[in-house]
């Protein structure tokens, strides 16, 4: 189905609250916030500039924003979508993720090559890492490592979340351009989206690519479903790539299904297992929903 939301502007990621059944949805300068099961829009978080992406804090009632035009992320309370602070981040913040190992926010500023970390209870910084290149998306492994893709150098970084340094910096070859990031976190394995067209798989131990598999073009979200053991790759030119998972070094393709053009960002519900993405239609902002 396709969910109608108010006002014309960009979009960028979404992100669903499992536990809240609440999807965060970018919308230009605010985020929309719909119950995941009726759809309906129950608020929104003003003010975000610029946004892109949305990280929740569960366990401390807290969201984070980040506002790519201010150069800022919005902390905003879950139960009643309030500002409670702003964060200086380095310039252009885009993708952002919690780490729940270590409690702390990664804002991966897109304008400077960096990622400013922030203690999410505290709200403060507790660090900038210089990254060497243009990150795109990450994930947290829940042990202490976090990793990003530096899409123009075509290199995954290993993150040590509490001693906030590069450990490792990966060729992600035969796949170029990596934006897209998911993770089987049980079996240490990483899916990177790459604009190459393809999806990599990449053991996160030891950052070999252990293979790759076609998917379509401009893929700007990958999500892994740890139930089904399904990968969903969005791309941005109206199709998502389903691939799945035998075993943790085998995969085969699925199915591709035909979505809407610039349908490139999407969130999976993990109970459901359907996926929510964002696009336009003839000026018309909408949330489109994929099931079986």
């Amino acid at each position: 189905k396709k969910i109608p939301i108010p006002g014309q502007g960009s979009w960028d990621y979404l992100t669903i609250d499992d536990s809240a059944r609440r999807l965060y949805v970018s919308h230009g300068t605010q985020v929309e916030v719909l119950d995941v099961d009726s759809g309906a829009i129950v608020g929104k978080i003003e003010n975000t500039l610029g946004v892109h992406g949305i990280a929740i804090a569960a366990d401390l009632g807290r969201g984070f924003v980040s506002d790519g035009q201010s150069s800022t992320v919005t902390i905003f309370d879950l139960k009643t979508l309030k500002p409670i602070a702003e964060v200086p981040t380095g310039k252009k913040p885009d993708a952002i993720i919690y780490d729940p190992a270590t409690s702390r926010v990664f804002a991966f500023n897109g304008g400077s090559n960096s990622a400013t970390v922030i203690e999410a209870k505290e709200g403060k910084v507790a660090g900038t890492i210089d990254l060497g290149g243009g990150p795109e998306f990450a994930a947290a492994d829940g042990s202490g490592y976090v990793y990003n893709n530096l899409e123009d150098e075509s290199l995954v970084l290993k993150i040590n979340s509490r001693t906030l340094k590069v450990e490792q910096r990966w060729p992600t070859a035969p796949c170029a351009s990596p934006s897209s990031m998911a993770i089987d976190r049980a079996n240490h394995r990483l899916f990177l989206g790459c604009r190459s067209k393809v999806m990599a798989v990449m053991n996160a131990d030891t950052g070999q690519v252990i293979t790759t598999l076609p998917i379509g073009d401009h893929v700007d979200a990958t999500a892994f479903d740890a139930d089904t053991r399904l990968i969903f790759n969005s791309n941005g030119e109206g199709t998502i790539t389903v691939i799945h998972q035998e075993t943790p070094d085998k995969y085969s393709m699925v199915e591709t299904v035909k979505t809407l053009p610039r349908a490139k960002t999407s969130a999976l519900d993990p109970k459901t297992h359907q996926l929510f993405l964002s696009t336009a239609e003839s000026g018309q902002f909408e949330v489109l929903v994929v099931g079986k």
